[in-house]
């Protein structure tokens, strides 16, 4: 007979037990509840770290290239294969037309539609929250004839300037885009949309450029067919205007008409000056096509500098300007082209001699400096202003106003001089302040010789 204690007892610690199991199976439950949270927690953590990833070697292939098929073939390619999806593919506007093209496609099946042109008005809603900028996952309620059942993420292709297409992701199931898959496909389309801007952009340039170099062509080879062409009449010209000169004092016609040897003068000065002008158009005709070939040839540069420079001495003292000639005598000897050189150097000369005002000085130096030799034509009595010195080296450019003496030229000799020094691999460098101007020539040496001075900026005399 059980006792009325002994029934308590046996009460409570059935009681005990119960709450120790449901305690047990609480914490169980807990446990795998914080299990299923970790195992949820790294797979999320894990999926954010590959697309990551995916995201980074798109956006290192985007910046690597401006050939807008290479970019998105390689983007729908990249995005198929990372998210595992069945189609990725970017269909691209053409709003004039209201058509979208499937321009590229990657598909896990052999059925593609690449190429596939959608008319934009037989889906208007679908378009339209496309061209607000809207994402959105559509799933069909019955299976499509050529692709199945089928769930389509479409993100639009869209920046500042507009929406150029979509990217849709396509999966075989039903199934909902997560918020990590819906972020990774904004920004894999915002690079796609500035990477379509920047290739058509280089394209539209490249395409400018290679037309300017056609016009550029053109206009060489009409102004050397012209030169050639004219070439022939100012020679008979110049032949003709030769004969005059001598035949007119035969004829004793000058003391009756004085002014027949200044109007034949004239016409001796204008044709030598457009014959300089045809010569000067054919060498640089010749020098942008490099057409000729070097001729290397060993200067001593302290004896020939001198004497291309003291050519000059008659003309510029009857001017009234001074000529002085710096050139030490251990120069070392070089190897370059002496016609290119002496052209270059009898320019700068005849320029130099064009813009010195009476009293002016005109000074040629030269220096070695390390393994490049130093050559300075410089003037006194003028100063180009730091506008204009851009511009003194392009084709047909006078300096306004700095002419002192007038003088006829054609406008090309300091354009002919650039061509030339870079021809000799050479620089050419102005500088102009205090009253003067000048020009530093600097050509390679082919030994080793060391400099032990350097060459002044802007030296007068």
């Amino acid at each position: 007979m059980t006792k009325r204690g002994d029934s308590s007892l046996l009460k409570s610690s059935s009681a005990t037990c119960s709450d120790s199991d449901d305690r047990t199976s609480k914490q169980a439950h807990d446990r795998r509840l914080a299990e299923d949270s970790k195992h949820r927690y790294s797979a999320q953590l894990r999926q954010a770290l590959e697309f990551e990833s995916l995201l980074k070697r798109i956006t290192d292939k985007v910046r690597d290239s401006l050939d807008e098929t290479q970019i998105l073939q390689t983007t729908v390619e990249e995005v198929g294969l990372g998210l595992g999806v069945k189609r990725c593919q970017v269909v691209l506007y053409q709003l004039e037309q209201d058509t979208a093209t499937l321009q590229y496609e990657y598909s896990e099946s052999f059925l593609s539609l690449q190429g596939t042109v959608l008319p934009m008005s037989a889906s208007p809603i679908l378009y339209r929250q496309l061209l607000q900028g809207e994402h959105f996952q559509l799933g069909l309620v019955s299976p499509d004839p050529i692709q199945g059942r089928v769930t389509t993420l479409f993100c639009p292709i869209a920046d500042e300037q507009g929406v150029l297409g979509d990217l849709r992701l396509v999966i075989d199931r039903d199934y909902v885009f997560g918020e990590l898959e819906l972020r990774l496909s904004q920004q894999i389309t915002n690079q796609c949309a500035t990477a379509i801007r920047q290739a058509r952009l280089y394209r539209t340039s490249r395409s400018q450029v290679e037309e300017l170099e056609r016009l550029n062509r053109l206009k060489d080879d009409f102004l050397s067919t012209v030169s050639h062409e004219l070439r022939s009449p100012m020679a008979t010209m110049k032949m003709a205007i030769q004969m005059l000169e001598i035949m007119l004092p035969q004829a004793q016609m000058l003391p009756i008409h004085e002014k027949l040897g200044q109007y034949v003068q004239i016409l001796q000065t204008e044709c030598n000056r457009e014959i300089e002008l045809i010569n000067d158009l054919l060498d640089l005709a010749r020098l942008d096509a490099t057409i000729q070939p070097l001729n290397q040839d060993s200067i001593a540069l302290s004896h020939w500098i001198p004497a291309v420079a003291h050519s000059f001495e008659l003309q510029i003292r009857a001017q009234g300007q001074v000529l002085i000639v710096d050139v030490p005598p251990n120069l070392p000897t070089i190897m370059t082209d002496e016609s290119c050189l002496k052209r270059i150097l009898t320019e700068l000369l005849n320029n130099a001699y064009k813009y010195t005002p009476l009293g002016g000085t005109i000074l040629v130096r030269v220096l070695t400096i390390g393994a490049m030799i130093h050559i300075s034509v410089c003037n006194t009595g003028i100063m180009i202003s730091d506008a204009e010195l851009p511009y003194i080296f392009d084709k047909f450019y006078r300096i306004p106003n700095q002419n002192p003496w007038k003088h006829a030229g054609t406008g090309l000799g300091l354009a002919l001089v650039k061509k030339l020094v870079q021809r000799l691999d050479g620089t050419i460098e102005v500088r102009s302040c205090t009253n003067q101007t000048q020009f530093i020539l600097q050509f390679p040496l082919q030994g080793d010789e060391q400099a032990t001075m350097e060459f002044p900026a802007n030296s007068g005399t």
